[in-house]
C-alpha cells in the first residue's frame, strides 16, 4: 500500500520512552526512534520550541523528525522535554530555568547517547532550543548544530562567536517572514561566524507551518546529516506504524 507522506503520517521504527538524568537530581521524559532493522549512521539531538509558549517535545517539526527520518534517512532522533514541559509521554520534573539550568538539560541528554553509543550526535534546536544549542553546544561532542528560527534572545553576541572556527558546523534556517530574526538581519548578527551556513527560506514562517514547509526543513536537515539519503521521497510503500 502507497501512502503520501504528510501530515501525522508514522513510519516503522523502534521507538523507545525513556528517562534522562540530571547532574542536579531531575528525571526528563523522552523518545528515542530508531531505523527499524538496521543502525543509525547519525543522530539528531532535538531541542524544542520555548514551553512557556507551548513548546515541548510534541511540537510539530521535531515530532514529524521522529516519525519519518528514522525509515527515510537512516537517523536516530532523540526527543525530551527540558525541565518542567509536559507533552503526552509526561512531564520532566524542575521547572522552566529561561535558558540556564537547561544546560543540564542537554547535558544528560548528550550523556545517554554516549551511553547507548549513537552515532555522530547532531543538534537540531528550533526557537529556544536554538539558544539552549548555542549556549551549550559547545561543550559536547557534537558533529554541528542546526537552527531552526533561531530568534537570538537568550545566545549572547559572545557565545555566538565563540563558534567562529570551531571544527563543530553551524547551520542556520532562517524563515523569509520570522517573528524575531528575518534574513537580513540574521546576516548581521551570525557576522561573527564566518563559516556559520544560513539558509533563508522563501516564505518561511517562525513555526514552519504547512507540509511544504515541513518537507524544507527535513530536506535541510538530511541535506547536512546524511545527504546521501536525499531527495527525501514524499510517498511510502509498505505498511505505516
Amino acid at each position: 500500500m502507497t501512502t503520501e507522506i504528510r501530515g501525522p503520517v508514522l513510519l516503522p521504527a523502534r521507538r523507545e520512552d525513556i528517562e534522562l538524568e540530571t547532574l542536579d537530581g531531575l528525571t526528563l521524559v523522552g523518545e528515542l526512534a530508531q531505523p527499524q532493522d538496521r543502525d543509525p549512521v547519525a543522530t539528531l539531538v532535538t531541542l524544542h520550541p520555548l514551553p512557556t509558549a507551548g513548546g515541548f517535545m510534541d511540537s510539530h517539526i521535531l515530532r514529524k523528525a521522529a516519525a519519518r527520518l528514522p525509515a527515510l534517512a537512516d537517523l536516530a532522533v532523540l526527543r525530551f522535554n527540558t525541565r518542567g514541559t509536559t507533552s503526552a509521554r509526561g512531564t520532566s520534573d524542575g521547572a522552566f530555568d529561561g535558558g540556564n539550568a537547561e544546560s543540564f538539560d542537554l547535558a544528560a541528554a548528550m550523556e545517554f547517547v554516549r551511553d547507548r553509543g549513537l552515532p555522530r550526535p547532531w543538534l537540531v534546536g528550533w526557537s529556544f532550543g536554538t539558544e539552549i544549542a548555542l549556549k551549550y553546544g559547545r561543550d559536547h561532542d557534537i558533529e554541528g548544530a542546526i537552527l531552526l528560527s533561531p530568534p537570538l534572545h537568550r545566545a549572547t553576541p559572545d557565545e555566538v562567536a565563540a563558534w567562529s572556527g570551531d571544527r563543530r558546523r553551524v547551520i542556520a534556517l532562517i524563515p523569509e517572514f520570522d517573528d524575531y530574526l528575518r534574513p537580513d538581519a540574521a546576516t548581521e548578527r551570525f557576522s561573527s561566524v564566518p563559516d556559520a551556513t544560513l539558509i533563508p527560506v522563501e516564505g518561511g514562517k517562525h513555526l514552519w507551518v504547512g507540509e511544504t514547509q515541513t518537507r524544507r526543513v527535513l530536506t535541510e536537515i538530511v541535506a547536512a546529516v546524511n545527504p546521501d539519503a536525499l531527495p527525501l521521497p514524499t510517498e511510502w510503500d509498505g505498511p505505516t506504524a
